[in-house]
């Protein structure tokens, strides 16, 4: 199950956090003590709400089939309209389910949603070069290699090269 996330339910995503937090801290910026609570999760949820609201960001959680539990998660931030269309993609599955073909189905779902609903002529995703699972997703979704950036993003406490990716909506009309 697919959905925009609830303030409601900031104690589900809060223990997928918990649950991945040596497994996404290689890919992800260094986390504060304060990151990891139940009340900055209830602001971030109530946060991303308004950037869908807003129009700014899309952000998706991934349930179990009795919605108890968070599998994955999806979002398409720093949307920018104007003349460009396009937005960031970020994205992360819980250990236990990675190499199953989950984030593949996630996002091919809300790739077309992005396309089709948000009228996106763009989505642009990131990765670091040794995260080859990543890459190799990517890939499969019909993202191109355009670049490489090198110390893009502070992942983990270090400056971290990257390589830029991009998916265009060759249907793309507004």
């Amino acid at each position: 199950m697919i959905t925009l996330p609830d303030p409601s339910e900031a104690s589900i995503i809060l223990q997928y956090y918990l649950d991945n937090r040596d497994h996404l801290a290689q890919w992800e910026p260094k986390r504060d003590s304060h990151y990891h609570t139940f009340q900055a999760w209830q602001s971030r949820l109530r946060l991303y709400l308004a950037d869908y609201s807003s129009g700014r960001g899309v952000y998706w959680s991934v349930f179990d089939g009795e919605r108890k539990r968070i599998l994955a998660v999806c979002n398409y931030s720093n949307i920018i309209r104007g003349a460009f269309h396009a937005c960031h993609l970020g994205y992360s599955v819980d250990y236990r389910y990675q190499g199953q073909g989950l984030m593949f189905k996630v996002l091919s779902k809300t790739i077309e949603y992005m396309f089709k609903e948000h009228k996106l002529h763009r989505i642009m995703a990131n990765y670091i070069p040794e995260n080859k699972r990543s890459g190799r997703l990517l890939q499969r979704l019909g993202f191109e290699k355009e670049g490489y950036a090198k110390k893009y993003l502070n992942i983990n406490g270090q400056w971290q090269d990257h390589i830029l990716t991009a998916r265009v909506n060759e249907q793309w009309n507004i």
